[in-house]
């Protein structure tokens, strides 16, 4: 996989020795009995898949955390490596949600099991939230609601594996997606995201790259972990591109609407008359509410194309082997839609825009990171590593493993992302703290600088 290749070999060893140790090279037999019938064949290149994703790498960074005897960090610590708002009073969850799933739940209405599609109440909720930005109207059957948005993602590439199958990624990019891939034996392909260009897709690059048993391309817009966020023109040419070179667009939209450029956030969808779409999105960034897990995959499927293909069926027939989002929790979902009101949203975002604010200001003035573009969506900005200033720290991971054990502070290296050198910031945490992870990075960079 071209994401782990650019993981040189002794980080890839550092990633999975770190997870956990290594087996002994020399098998156990047992005396006068042959081996046992479940070992694994393929066990470096499992624990490397499974290493390297947002949670793994995460889990390796807070190991190396300083802690007192009794196993409490000796600083505070800052986490600015993951995307998670809900640790923070500040993004707290609109009391409307929270009503709506405890009258879901007092309601006994709701402590069946659900459909495979999910329950047709929250089906039709999503459809005509989604539908206030697209110029096709979707319906009950265009929305199968799952266990949140990393069910859906999984879903999805199940769905599109076949022999022989490639998928087209963005990099960087999340790599839960590749790690998924690599459970269903699809081949990833990664196309190149342009710093200068706002992080916009490289449509030349994605074309170079496309063949026959291209089965799809993600999007991811707003962009994580780069912060961007795709205007109509560009949206339309990546749609242009998928009918051309006769491929799905897999449209992760998390982020929706957690815009605060100049750019607004467009849907994929209100291009599916060029070439279909298939939307991922949650209710976990915009309410803060990750730990609720609720997702979905919507089909933007004007002409069709989706169903004649037998892509919908398949989706269909991957979600009745799977589990389902928790049935009150679905059966909340209505009202909690309905009810959020537009002056919670704007308030988040106007949080979020002065956070990034923040960060971006900070981060201009060390010399030893280099943001290329402001951040204008989600909350995640993608900076570049300045190594040659640094005067015993060789890569990004090396970076991110001493901050931690050093300052407390957790940074997501790039190279877990598809980009050596360059470090992924979320900015959505407290401000205080956000303030302090920053200068505390700042002081690191000085401590480890080359001597002049």
């Amino acid at each position: 996989m071209q994401l782990l290749h650019s993981l040189n070999k002794k980080q890839i060893s550092f990633v999975c020795n770190t997870t956990q140790h290594k087996r002994k090279e020399k098998k156990m037999e047992i005396k006068g009995s042959r081996e046992w019938n479940f070992g694994v064949e393929e066990e470096e290149q499992g624990n490397t898949a499974s290493a390297v994703t947002v949670r793994g790498v995460l889990n390796i960074l807070y190991q190396n955390i300083r802690k007192h005897d009794n196993n409490t960090p000796v600083d505070v610590v800052i986490p600015i490596g993951h995307g998670d708002p809900s640790n923070f009073p500040c993004f707290r969850t609109p009391p409307t949600a929270e009503d709506a799933v405890v009258n879901a739940l007092r309601s006994a209405n709701f402590n069946s099991y659900s459909y495979t599609n999910g329950l047709p109440s929250a089906r039709k909720a999503i459809a005509e939230y989604l539908s206030q930005d697209l110029p096709n109207k979707l319906t009950v059957e265009d929305v199968f609601v799952t266990l949140g948005c990393t069910q859906a993602i999984e879903m999805i590439i199940t769905a599109l594996a076949r022999p022989g199958a490639n998928v087209l990624f963005p990099r960087p990019g999340f790599p839960y997606y590749e790690a998924r891939a690599a459970s269903s034996k699809l081949e990833v392909r990664h196309y190149d995201l342009i710093p200068e260009q706002r992080w916009e897709v490289d449509l030349q690059h994605v074309e170079a790259l496309s063949d026959e048993n291209t089965v799809a391309m993600v999007v991811i817009n707003p962009g994580n972990p780069c912060g961007s966020v795709y205007n109509a023109q560009h949206l339309e040419k990546i749609a242009e591109t998928a009918r051309k070179l006769r491929f799905v667009v897999v449209a992760d939209e998390v982020y929706a609407h957690i815009c605060f450029g100049s750019t607004p956030f467009i849907p994929m969808g209100v291009y599916a008359s060029i070439a279909p779409v298939l939307t991922l999105g949650s209710i976990s960034k915009r309410l803060g509410v990750p730990g609720w897990r609720l997702g979905w995959i919507v089909t933007n499927d004007p002409d069709g194309i989706l169903k004649k293909s037998g892509l919908t069926r398949k989706i269909i027939n991957c979600l009745d082997i799977s589990n389902d989002p928790v049935t009150f929790i679905q059966g909340a979902i209505p009202d909690m839609l309905q009810n959020t009101t537009k002056e919670y949203y704007s308030k988040i975002v106007a949080i979020v825009k002065e956070a990034a604010e923040t960060c971006y200001s900070k981060i201009k003035t060390n010399p030893f990171i280099d943001c290329p573009h402001k951040p204008e969506g989600s909350m995640f900005v993608m900076v570049k590593l300045n190594v040659s200033l640094l005067a015993d720290i060789n890569d990004d991971l090396e970076f991110c493993l001493k901050l931690a054990q050093e300052e407390s502070v957790i940074v997501m290296p790039g190279v877990a992302l598809g980009m050596k050198n360059w470090l992924r910031i979320t900015f959505a945490i407290e401000p205080s703290l956000l303030e302090d992870g920053l200068q505390r990075i700042e002081v690191f960079c000085h401590r480890h600088a080359k001597k002049q």
